[in-house]
């Protein structure tokens, strides 16, 4: 494939782009990067891979629904409606009750008898895909059990472009491909369990301030309008979306739009990103919803791309909905076209089918807004009091696998020989963080406080613990089996009682310490989600510092939401062992008395880099609004270069690279080899898609879109599908009605012809064109390992594609080997020709460039032991 203009080796691609940016130093003196329109929002595909049977049904299926239904399979039914964080309407005569859908990427948030799995950024440490894949089976597995329908998880937005950004944990790492294989595996496993998986959330959704108004405003912001992520073209494709590429070749079933503004316009209804960048270029089949609150408009929220409202009201209880009798009203008046509603119906119930859902769904046996065994079905309104608890226990043997993953994620930053530990003499802990939430480990709402040991962040992201090992617990107990004397201080400030401890001869002290964060809605000690600063909550550096200097045996563990600054006290002598033990869930005790008594020999790769200083990371959360009272404006400037590809670009020393990890044995790499494969040229997709599908008439009557009072009864606050007036108007309570959808909407909104592919985009492929697939090289490289004990290894494939401006080096694949004293294992990487490409934003397409290509295998992003060209 031969570039197709400006994509030399000495010059980078055009910014030039569909959604365009147009930098400048000084706001107010420059132009707000702007998103393109595009319309029509595209219909499904009945040809799409992995899709054709499930589209059959879904056809089957919704060519029998009346066009009340449909709205109502759109449309949620408000907050509290019913026993989900969200739940849309139910199709009673076709047999279909309502979808649930509910949180978190890391457990079934707001129940009991569930597990609470470590964070997607612990298990991305293990560099494991097959522990990535069984994290979301289970987790599919109990979702499943509890009757939800759509684990909203996994979580790809926020990538992680600051280390300080509220919600990095929930997600994988900020590399695309680590992050892409975390969404891939993640994604399999909870649809192989039954379950739709929501990925999330679309798109440059990197911080927590100013992601919604009445949030920010709580805080005493005056702002207006959210936040703008102001993205380039080619930063989009190379960085943003490739991770979300490969939940689209999963087969994810639905994906969240974001609540901050992309290039000035709000996630939800930005048809760059949600019509062009997911629906056309990516072929994405499933459907994409709200996330809840977030959409500002009803029609042109309809045909800009998002399919389902969520949780259905305007604002929390408010009783108004965007969608609903509005939505029913639009496609009555022509607003929205039918096939767009056809639509949205095909890619809800295509969905359902594709992850082998029927309408015969297992009852939902919890209620998120009730804690009690019985109370109301209808929170918000206090109405229907049944049994809404079940509390049926879904757990299986899962706390053996998040054992093994949160052991197989810590990550061993530094060893001087004093670990791993063999029945020590005397084991003084020191630190809150090894401790309980006196309280309980639930006491705080969704983990919103920081007390005891920290294994999952704050926010919606989070699940109630079945019971939590603390590392306390789990430490005296190993310490009994052995003999040693074990003594623990729980707290970071009984300074003279510590000193006193740690200062007895033959004492290993092992100091627990954390750093929190969490979603917006939180504040927690001034960290409004995001953290005010990269250093450890409780004066923990004063604390490694203090016990450090009066113990010469002095081991770290930090249990953390992402890097913090080690630079004071990291390369002390008396330091003989770091460890970062991420965010490990309900069995966090036991995991790290595995990883200190060898019983696991680390393997774990830091999937972020610790930098010197907050400064050396380049880009930074946006903590005042800097656009007076409009939408605070944050440019990503810095394009591709963050974390790791900042450091190399910039030449900046570390603490600790991307990729980075010990082992208690050794490894030796040789013998790199490169095989070309046979792949065929790159042809682009030509031709066009077939017309828009609909699926009949209906009355335009509107008598017979009223509520039916003599069926049911009305449930307030609830979100019906049904007009409260004949009188259209009335009935829409908008001061814009009785414009024509020429002048209401923007022009093609409304077409349903066939329509062009576009050339990166798949034939019948999701995820793009077949060929960005193809295997264009093979590397294999020989890993020793030459100490005396059995590990694992992580030998990782980088990169370097030669361009002015491309990464230094960037990871492409890697893989986890078990090798035994003296043997050697063969490692195997592959490079596609997506991963040898660039994306040319005059083209609108992925080119290989002339420059020079070279491929490194090595055990971190700056540990590159073998290198090669690639002929």
């Amino acid at each position: 494939m031969k570039p197709a203009a400006a994509l030399a080796c000495l010059a980078g691609g055009s910014l030039a782009a569909a959604a365009t940016l147009n930098p400048s130093n000084k706001l107010g003196k420059r132009d707000l990067a702007t998103s393109e329109p595009f319309y029509p929002s595209p219909w499904m595909n009945p040809n799409a891979e992995g899709w054709q049977e499930a589209y059959a049904k879904a056809r089957d299926f919704v060519s029998q629904m009346t066009l009340l239904e449909k709205v109502n399979l759109t449309t949620g039914v408000g907050w509290g409606g019913e026993q989900c964080v969200g739940q849309v309407g139910a199709i009673p005569r076709l047999g279909l009750r309502s979808l649930c859908f509910q949180d978190s990427p890391l457990g079934i948030r707001g129940t009991d008898y569930n597990s609470a799995f470590p964070s997607g950024q612990t298990a991305a440490a293990t560099f494991d895909r097959g522990l990535i894949y069984r994290r979301g089976y289970a987790m599919g597995e109990e979702a499943k059990g509890k009757g939800v329908n759509v684990l909203l998880g996994p979580v790809a937005g926020p990538l992680g472009r600051m280390p300080a950004a509220g919600r990095n944990w929930e997600g994988f790492s900020p590399d695309p491909v680590l992050t892409g294989v975390g969404m891939f595996e993640s994604v399999k496993g909870i649809q192989d369990a039954g379950v739709i998986a929501c990925a999330k959330h679309f798109i440059g959704n990197e911080q927590e301030h100013f992601r919604q108004v009445g949030e920010a405003q709580g805080y005493g912001f005056d702002i207006k309008e959210t936040l703008s992520s102001n993205i380039d073209d080619k930063t989009m494709h190379e960085l943003y979306m490739w991770p979300f590429a490969d939940a689209v070749r999963a087969g994810v079933g639905s994906i969240m739009c974001s609540y901050q503004q992309i290039n000035n316009s709000y996630g939800c209804q930005n048809s760059a990103a949600l019509n062009h960048l997911l629906k056309n270029e990516l072929g994405f089949q499933g459907f994409i919803l709200s996330d809840w609150q977030a959409q500002h408009t009803g029609a042109a929220s309809a045909v800009a791309g998002l399919d389902m409202s969520m949780p259905g009201d305007t604002v929390f209880n408010s009783g108004e909905s965007f969608w609903g009798p509005n939505l029913t009203l639009a496609v009555l008046n022509g607003t929205v076209p039918t096939y767009r509603l056809d639509d949205m119906a095909m890619r809800i119930m295509a969905a359902v089918f594709k992850v082998g859902q029927s309408t015969d769904m297992e009852p939902i046996n919890f209620s998120f807004f009730v804690q009690d065994t019985y109370g109301p079905i209808h929170a918000s309104a206090n109405e229907g009091y049944q049994q809404v608890n079940f509390h049926v226990d879904v757990r299986g043997d899962h706390g053996h696998l998040i054992r093994e993953i949160a052991a197989k994620g810590t990550v061993l930053l530094k060893n001087t020989g004093s670990l791993p530990l063999n029945k020590p003499k005397f084991v003084a802990v020191i630190g809150e963080d090894a401790g309980p939430n006196p309280n309980g480990p639930n006491a705080c709402s969704d983990r919103g406080c920081n007390r005891g040991t920290l294994a999952m962040g704050w926010g919606s992201g989070t699940a109630n613990y079945p019971y939590l090992i603390t590392p306390d617990a789990a430490l005296q107990a190993q310490a009994v089996s052995d003999g040693s004397r074990y003594e623990s201080i729980l707290t970071n400030y009984a300074t003279s009682q510590t000193k006193a401890l740690v200062s007895k001869d033959n004492v290993t002290a092992i100091v627990f310490v954390n750093a929190d964060s969490g979603e917006g809605y939180i504040n927690v000690d001034g960290n409004i989600g995001d953290r005010k600063n990269l250093t450890l909550w409780k004066d923990g550096d004063a604390l490694i510092k203090n016990v450090s200097s009066w113990c010469s045996n002095t081991i770290v563990v930090i249990h953390s939401v992402g890097p913090t600054l080690l630079t004071d006290w990291y390369d002390s002598p008396n330091i003989t062992a770091i460890l970062w033990a991420g965010l490990p869930g309900q069995e966090s005790g036991n995991a790290i008395v595995d990883v200190l008594y060898g019983k696991v020999n680390p393997a774990a790769r830091s999937p972020f880099t610790w930098g010197a200083t907050r400064e050396s990371y380049g880009a930074d959360v946006l903590y005042e609004p800097n656009n007076g009272n409009d939408a605070p404006q944050q440019d990503f400037t810095e394009g591709v270069f963050i974390d790791y590809r900042y450091f190399d670009k910039a030449n900046t020393p570390v603490i600790y690279e991307f990729g980075y990890g010990l082992s208690y044995t050794t490894f030796e790499y040789s013998n790199i080899r490169v095989e070309k494969s046979n792949a065929g040229e790159y042809n682009p997709t030509t031709g066009e898609t077939a017309p828009a599908p609909t699926f009949g008439n209906f009355s335009t009557d509107l008598s017979d879109y009223l509520f039916p009072s003599s069926e049911f009864r009305y449930i307030y606050q609830y979100i019906y599908p049904y007009l409260n007036t004949t009188d259209p108007e009335d009935a829409s309570a908008d001061p814009h009605y009785g414009q024509t959808a020429e002048e209401f909407l923007p022009p093609h909104a409304t077409d349903a012809s066939p329509q062009p592919l576009p050339r990166s985009a798949g034939k019948n492929e999701p995820g793009g064109n077949r060929q960005l697939y193809d295997v264009m090289y093979t590397v294999t490289a020989d890993i020793t390992n030459t100490g005396s004990v059995v590990g694992e290894e992580v030998p990782q494939l980088y990169v370097a594609l030669g361009g002015a401006d491309d990464p230094v080096v960037q990871l492409r694949d890697f893989a986890r080997l078990r090798i035994d004293p003296g043997q050697t294992a063969q490692f195997r990487g592959t490079l596609t020709r997506r991963d040898l490409s660039n994306w040319d934003t005059a083209l609108q397409d992925w080119v290989v460039s002339d420059c020079e290509k070279k491929v490194f295998v090595g055990r971190s992003s700056r540990k590159l032991d073998l290198c090669a060209v690639l002929p």
